[in-house]
């Protein structure tokens, strides 16, 4: 299959040393769900020196938009700016600060954690720390205490021994708590941090549009690269799309962990998640693009996970979705990667960008059955004629 879909995609180097760049400068700014301001002013200026317009909703999620060689229908890919953290809950009479999750993440890694504690007025550092942290007083009650958000508890680099210490310092419920993401990138390719979910995608979607814009590549139909900042609670992509998309992509992590497929090199390509399956067609557009141009994948189906699709999905937008990934040791805690996982799926987006729409009929929302894709996989001829059918920009 030497020129996949009508157009013969052309394999883009991917700038590796410009992706870790720019997910080491990316993941050192804190965004914890509802703090996300900051790392949306950064993403804005890089797409401002790439010379890539874009858009912004009321609260901040990016619409940037890629010109295609045609108008549509249109195709998204998406990944997530906002992280993990906390929240202050209780100012505790200790002089400490009782959390609640921001996200669903375990206790078991807050536990010892140097973070940053955002207040009305100012941000001061601290540590996480179970309640019995004392090895010298609690002997082996340090190690056999429940894990659980109620069991930890935030101790502030400043003087405060009291509630009302902590409120003369001019801490609040509700002040945001940024843990540290200590990013390390080994010389065998290697990388550990948090927040590899999502910001390692938010890399590897910026490689992209530089690899497309260095080669002046244009993508095949309009493609908007969309940053949301509410994945993590499940609001994700519903806000930022529009009805001429007719495709959408999302990046993030590949659960590496026992009986799971996913690997820390190549491509992770997900089947289902607990939000259900995905675009049989799309899913399988993305494989051949794999084996057509030899990047290594696996597939995968992830049990307790949802993404970006999922609340574009909930949120009533009838579009086609998959889910590609770079695989994630020990995702939601202190993650690892693989530089090759990540070079991989940037391959493979700007493969993606470059083939055929699946189906031109999807120009429109609604439709007759002609040119209506069949899923009998022994018909593969009539699928792919109509998939490459010349797309039509939508009416209107």
């Amino acid at each position: 299959m030497n020129k996949p879909f009508g157009v013969s995609s052309k394999r883009v180097v991917i700038d590796v040393e410009y992706m870790v760049d720019f997910f080491r400068r990316l993941v050192e700014i804190p965004s914890p769900t509802g703090y996300t301001d900051q790392v949306v002013h950064f993403c804005g200026r890089e797409l401002e020196r790439l010379g890539v317009p874009f858009e912004l909703t009321r609260r901040g999620a990016i619409r940037a938009t890629l010109a295609g060689r045609s108008r549509g229908p249109a195709r998204a890919m998406v990944s997530h700016l906002d992280t993990l953290g906390a929240m202050v809950k209780r100012l505790k009479e200790n002089g400490r600060l009782e959390l609640v999750p921001i996200g669903t993440w375990s206790a078991r890694f807050a536990e010892g954690a140097r973070c940053t504690i955002f207040t009305d007025q100012k941000s001061f550092r601290g540590t996480i720390l179970p309640l019995k942290a004392s090895g010298h007083t609690f002997n082996e009650e340090v190690d056999t205490q429940p894990v659980a958000w109620t069991n930890v508890e935030l101790r502030v680099d400043a003087v405060a021994y009291r509630a009302e210490d902590l409120q003369r310092l001019g801490f609040n419920i509700g002040d945001y708590v940024a843990v540290d993401p200590n990013p390390e990138v080994s010389t065998s390719g290697y990388i550990n941090s948090r927040y590899l979910d999502d910001k390692a995608g938010v890399a590897v979607m910026f490689a992209t549009i530089k690899a497309m814009k260095e080669a002046r590549i244009k993508p095949r139909v309009d493609t908007y690269m969309l940053f949301t900042i509410a994945e993590e609670i499940g609001v994700g992509a519903s806000s930022v799309l529009h009805g001429a998309i007719a495709e959408m992509v999302t990046i993030d992590n590949g659960t590496v962990a026992p009986g799971q497929a996913s690997r820390e090199s190549g491509v992770t390509i997900c089947m289902s998640d607990s939000a259900g399956p995905f675009d049989f067609h799309l899913t399988r557009r993305l494989i051949q693009l794999c084996e057509a141009h030899d990047i290594q994948y696996q597939r995968d189906a992830f049990r307790f996970y949802r993404s970006d699709s999922a609340s574009a999905i909930e949120s009533g937008n009838d579009l086609r979705t998959a889910l590609i990934c770079f695989g994630v040791d020990s995702s939601h805690g202190y993650e690892r990667t693989h530089l090759h996982s990540l070079r991989s799926l940037a391959e493979l987006s700007c493969l993606y960008l470059q083939s055929d729409i699946l189906f031109g009929r999807d120009a429109q929302e609604l439709g007759s059955l002609d040119g209506f894709p069949t899923q009998d996989t022994e018909d593969v001829e009539s699928v792919e004629a109509t998939s490459s059918a010349e797309p039509t920009a939508p009416e209107g």
